[in-house]
């Protein structure tokens, strides 16, 4: 019993970490990885460098965008947001 009593606040303690913490941050980089992997031609996106332009072009782990009749390419990674989206 005395075991039992000295180790629930560890216990416990991660629970309410795990709750708090961790599964917010899960669900955060789902989401983020999801609106990767959904992003379509002619989306406009912001970049984590905080550039805005136009998706171009798809590849399977790259995307060309164009900004001001410039194009460049970026990993899928470096999308932060979407601002609009196509309606296909």
């Amino acid at each position: 019993m005395e075991l039992i009593a000295t180790i629930f606040p560890f216990i416990l303690m991660f629970v309410i970490f795990y709750f708090l913490l961790i599964r917010p941050q899960q669900k955060r980089q789902k989401q983020v990885k999801q609106m990767q992997s959904d992003l379509q031609k002619g989306d406009k996106i912001v970049t984590i460098g905080g550039m805005h332009g136009t998706v171009h072009a798809i590849d399977e782990d790259t995307i060309v965008i164009e900004v001001g009749g410039t194009k460049l390419t970026y990993d899928r990674s470096a999308v932060r947001d979407v601002v609009t989206q196509t309606q296909a």
